[in-house]
């Protein structure tokens, strides 16, 4: 912070970060949280105010591209670094910052994803997040505020390497992390020390999020210094070429094809005429009296088709520029766009039912999404993504009959609603128990003492296969007018069981039941029993 020149908005945000580190001195009361949650709201709203600003800067760099390539090709792809190693240090910073979350909170980081500051509870916790930040060592040096700070380091030394040595002096990049440091008695402290030391999930959460709006600002910053680097107005012009951007190609039936069209005039204070005609390939001579007129504003097109039925749709024109003697020179261009229906596809591996207790395997995808810009969710219950095999595992309660995964995708920066899909809740199945592959009817007994056990088996029209094991079952016989029980801990018969059988005669029946099988959902079931007769 110190030692540099800052704006407007940086003053701002530095101050409300010094006034919140002081109110760490203080005891933490409900309105100092509170104050931290409204100043966290805020940063976040800086953040997302900097991205649109950001990504609208990147627009007019690819503008400029497209325009000249050979002139901006190495700003381009510096720009593209810029971008590369800013999306990674955000990201960085953002994992950092849900881990934080997720450790004090005791919840998952998938939780702490989504958990906002307002309605955390340990918010006022400054032992875990110090342990979690500083660790074990005085400076700092082995808990993750080092390892932030080698990160900050790092990533504004890739942002200077990208720009001139002798025009790095016009740039505040912020993010300092060897200035002066010192606590309330006047001692100097580290980065890590100063900023993390003793300091509550609050603002430990308000200072990552500031952090990131330090990169957004650096990030702006060098992304308009290379664009004003490029010197628009030195541009030689030796060709002229039509260019259409698409908003996308893929456009869900009901909606617009939206587009943009780019052309280098001879003279900026002329638009050139553009001619436009849907359902062709090219815009023939023969066909122009047909083609649509389309009004230019400083040189831009822009136009839209309807998106009312699927399928490709093609289309064609002519972009006709007059140079300096009053001539007209036509460009054309051509371009296609797909509309399509927003296919959703939630099924189930086996059946469109969840099974409390157990992982149920749920494949999602969605025709042109890719998965990472899917978002799925789930009305009861937990549902995510296996990193091996990226198919989704969704774990269901008890108490609810049914439950709905709903998916949303991002699709140019929007989250779209895509749909949802109804799954019944149930329980596992009770398994059959069996002893040498039988349930009744007649059986040596030497057959019987050697298989040893009873077997629980999933019914054979069931297709999931889960593990059930035998906690206890009687074994009941008769001699004469006489019944005698005996019980086993497992599902091993015991010695004594093993005895009785070898003392049975041919035609006598003996009973398997009270039969206690415990599941993947560690619910107690009793099986069917088990009636044998001896050959």
């Amino acid at each position: 912070m110190a030692g540099r020149k800052e704006t407007p908005r940086q003053k701002m945000i530095s101050m409300m970060y010094l006034v919140l580190t002081t109110l760490l001195a203080l005891n933490v009361s409900k309105e100092v949280l509170e104050a931290f949650v409204v100043v966290n709201e805020g940063v976040i709203r800086t953040n997302l105010s900097f991205s649109k600003k950001i990504n609208d800067s990147y627009s007019n760099f690819e503008k400029s591209y497209q325009i000249n390539q050979t002139k901006v090709l190495p700003y381009w792809i510096k720009a593209q670094t810029v971008q590369k190693i800013s999306r990674e240090m955000i990201t960085y910073i953002g994992n950092m910052r849900d881990e934080l979350i997720a450790v004090t909170e005791r919840i998952s980081i998938d939780s702490a994803r989504v958990s906002s500051l307002m309605h955390l509870t340990r918010k006022d916790d400054n032992s875990v997040t110090t342990n979690f930040l500083i660790g074990s060592l005085e400076d700092g040096s082995n808990g993750k505020a080092r390892e932030l700070k080698n990160k900050i380091i790092e990533y504004r030394e890739q942002l200077l390497n990208l720009i001139d040595p002798e025009l790095r002096k016009e740039l505040t990049l912020g993010l300092i992390t060897d200035g002066d440091y010192y606590n309330a008695d006047g001692q100097k402290q580290s980065w890590e020390i100063y900023h993390f030391f003793d300091t509550i999930l609050a603002a430990d959460v308000t200072i990552l999020n500031k952090l990131i709006t330090e990169v957004y600002i650096a990030e702006f910053d060098v992304i308009n210094h290379l664009l004003n680097a490029i010197g628009a107005e030195d541009f030689q012009y030796d060709k002229i070429a039509a260019k259409v951007l698409p908003m996308s190609n893929y456009v869900f039936l009901g909606e617009q094809y939206n587009a943009e069209i780019i052309v280098a005039a001879y003279d900026t204070t002329q638009s050139p005429e553009v001619l436009l005609m849907p359902g062709v390939d090219s815009l023939k001579e023969s066909l122009m009296d047909q083609a649509h007129l389309i009004n230019s504003n400083g040189g831009q097109v822009k136009f839209s088709l309807p998106a009312n039925r699927e399928g490709i749709h093609r289309y064609a024109g002519l972009v006709r520029v007059r140079n300096a003697a009053g001539t007209p020179n036509d460009y054309h261009f051509s371009n296609n766009y797909t509309v399509v229906s927003p296919t959703l596809t939630v099924s189930a591996t086996k059946m469109n039912v969840f099974y409390i207790g157990v992982d149920n395997t749920v494949s999602i995808s969605v025709s042109g999404i890719p998965k990472e810009n899917l978002r799925v969710s789930i009305s009861c219950g937990s549902l995510h993504q296996d990193p091996v095999n990226q198919v989704w595992i969704a774990q269901v309660p008890s108490g609810y009959p049914e439950t709905t995964v709903s998916v949303s995708g991002i699709i140019d920066g929007k989250i779209r609603r895509m749909g949802s899909e109804r799954f019944r809740i149930k329980q596992i199945p009770d398994p059959v128990a069996r002893i040498a592959n039988k349930r009744e009817g007649y059986i040596d007994k030497e057959i019987i003492i050697a298989t040893g056990s009873i077997i629980p088996e999933m019914p054979s029209d069931f297709e999931f296969y889960y593990n059930f094991r035998i906690k206890s079952f009687q074994l009941s016989l008769q001699r004469g007018f006489k019944s005698y029980q005996f019980t086993a801990e497992s599902g091993q018969l015991t010695q004594e069981m093993v005895s009785q059988i070898e003392r049975t005669n041919r035609g006598q029946q003996i009973v398997f039941d009270q039969i206690i099988a415990i599941g993947p959902d560690n619910d107690e079931r009793y099986l069917s029993p088990i009636i044998l007769t001896i050959n």
